[in-house]
């Protein structure tokens, strides 16, 4: 099979829980068709830019099989109503606070504001955001994503991570960012733009419902301790950096089950498999 077989079989596999989300979501082939239109017109320009070219509408209609006039009249303006899930400063505040929470369980209630150094809602959302945004402000939306309690002048978590899951708009953000990284990971992979990245999964057929449940939580266990570790890594990192500092790192883990598999979805080994890249 040859390698644009390989590579459209590739992309229909991933693209599969996409289209699903999609059509739950009301989308139609004309919404998508012009999604996609401006991710090829995007992608096939920083691909012509990190040659040191700046691609001409011929060169593009080539690299993308777009016809001229299309290319031509389309308006290429970003359109990203989603919120950048990185800059959330309740995300950031929620994850220091429940940091600190994992060493200490008396901190999953806070008074709302306190004196000295004694800690509060108030100083955990000053570092959370730096600062720059008030911690009422704060307050409100972790309150409205349910992630939170506020009883009198006293706050409790009700979370035990960021999952924005009375919110839509979070939630879609959410998947969009993750997705996109993990897919980033694995492209750089395959496509060996630089030392291989993270990307280990396992596999297997053949379980009981009730086994795939049980190694679920054992996975929620683990994850909530590797979590933790690494927030506070990185927020040790972010503090050391300064202002020179531009990297960024997404660090994740997925579980996916169900209890009837289709074949073609993944491996069929009935004893669990590595299914790995690197």
């Amino acid at each position: 099979m040859n390698q644009l077989a390989l590579a459209l079989s590739a992309c229909a596999r991933v693209l599969r829980p996409v289209i699903k989300l999609a059509m739950a979501m009301g989308l139609k082939q004309p919404h998508l068709q012009e999604l996609l239109n401006d991710l090829l017109l995007d992608e096939a320009q920083k691909s012509w830019e990190a040659k040191g070219v700046r691609p001409n509408i011929s060169q593009l209609s080539i690299t993308t099989g777009i016809n001229r006039k299309a290319v031509t009249t389309r308006v290429r303006t970003p359109r990203d109503p989603l919120a950048p899930t990185e800059l959330s400063s309740a995300a950031k505040t929620l994850t220091v606070w429940l940091e600190m929470a994992t060493d200490n369980e008396t901190l999953r209630t806070l008074p709302i504001v306190a004196e000295g150094k004694i800690p509060s809602f108030e100083s955990m959302a000053w570092i959370g955001s730096r600062g720059n945004v008030h911690h009422r402000t704060i307050l409100a939306e972790l309150i409205r994503l349910g992630m939170v309690a506020e009883n009198g002048d006293r706050v409790k978590l009700k979370a035990d991570g960021f999952i924005p899951a009375n919110d839509l708009g979070g939630m879609l953000a959410f998947f969009a960012d993750n997705g996109r990284d993990h897919l980033n990971a694995s492209v750089s992979n395959i496509l060996g733009e630089r030392p291989p990245l993270l990307e280990r999964s396992i596999f297997a057929h053949g379980l009981p419902i009730e086994a795939c449940e049980e190694i679920h939580q054992l996975v929620r266990a683990r994850w909530t301790t590797l979590h933790h570790e690494l927030a506070h890594e990185m927020r040790t990192a972010v503090d050391a950096g300064g202002e020179n500092a531009t990297a960024r790192m997404r660090v994740g883990i997925y579980t996916y089950l169900e209890d009837a598999w289709t074949p073609g979805d993944t491996s069929s080994d009935e004893v669990p498999s590595d299914n790995s890249q690197r």
